[in-house]
């Protein structure tokens, strides 16, 4: 049922590529072909979305002869994926395929790059996504963390309590928001409240918060609320972090780091599909 799921998305992306009909690759009907799609950076990169292609490739009819894993580390050259079909079929589905796997590539790549630098100072920190995510990607750049090692975070508002400075700038009072939530949402939530500095951090902690956010803090800022507060209450920091900073964070022993950038700016790698002719 899942897998039908993914399949039906994927098909709403081809339709932007092939409706109402391909008027080139129509003169090719009767040709067999086979897809070749090859890894082409000069950077070695991680491998995703695989899961998602594999099935969609077979749900059109396709053979799909070999592919590699989802996770697997890939060099220039690597022949990522090869499938068989008719080849107006196979010319119309080369866009789509190539892009889908060159964007949760470029994520599961730029993940694995944060979590190794992390971890490498603080073994046990959690690298996380964000929402800052492709509308209608979701669901496939949320995996492309985990691919990557990282954590998803939420993945929609209904996922955790996340208590933001613009909800208490509404209600007026920290304190009283956070023992409003604790008391009415289900048990199986946690809460979280994002702050911004010290004080709040400890006003949030005794108020009965779950979980911390450190929103656009230095890591000189946080180390003092990690300090006070380390095992007592999930810390997670926040705003602006990359690769260059991540060690930075890291060092500071916070529990979770989360990323934006890990989404909006990854860059796609680059692939290529060569095609062969069978008869």
């Amino acid at each position: 049922m899942i897998e039908e799921l993914y399949i039906g998305r994927l098909l709403e992306f081809l339709e932007e590529d092939a409706y109402p009909e391909d008027i080139t690759s129509k003169f090719l009907s009767g040709v067999r072909g086979r897809g070749l799609v090859r890894y082409k950076d000069e950077d070695n990169g991680v491998l995703a979305g695989i899961k998602f292609i594999v099935p969609f490739l077979r749900h059109l009819g396709f053979e799909v002869n070999n592919s590699m894993s989802d996770g697997s580390q890939m060099r220039r050259g690597d022949v990522v994926l090869s499938f068989t079909g008719p080849a107006d079929k196979l010319l119309a589905v080369e866009r789509l395929v190539l892009n889908f796997i060159a964007r949760l590539s470029g994520i599961a790549t730029v993940t694995r790059v944060m979590v190794n630098l992390a971890r490498s100072v603080n073994p046990t920190v959690r690298v996380a996504g964000t929402r800052k995510t492709t509308p209608g990607l979701r669901a496939f750049e949320k995996y492309a963390i985990e691919v990557g090692g990282g954590d998803p975070h939420r993945f929609n508002l209904a996922d955790a309590v996340l208590i933001k400075d613009n909800h208490i700038s509404l209600y007026g009072d920290l304190e009283g928001l956070v023992r409003l939530v604790k008391s009415r949402v289900s048990f199986t939530k946690k809460v979280q409240v994002e702050v911004s500095n010290y004080e709040d951090a400890i006003r949030a902690y005794r108020a009965g918060a779950d979980a911390l956010l450190l929103d656009n803090m230095k890591p000189s800022e946080i180390v003092p609320i990690v300090n006070e507060l380390k095992g007592r209450v999930i810390i997670e920091a926040s705003g602006g972090i990359t690769p260059d900073n991540v060690v930075d964070y890291a060092r500071t022993g916070v529990d979770v780091i989360s990323s934006g950038y890990i989404t909006h700016s990854s860059r796609w790698l680059d692939f290529s599909m060569d095609v062969e002719r069978l008869t």
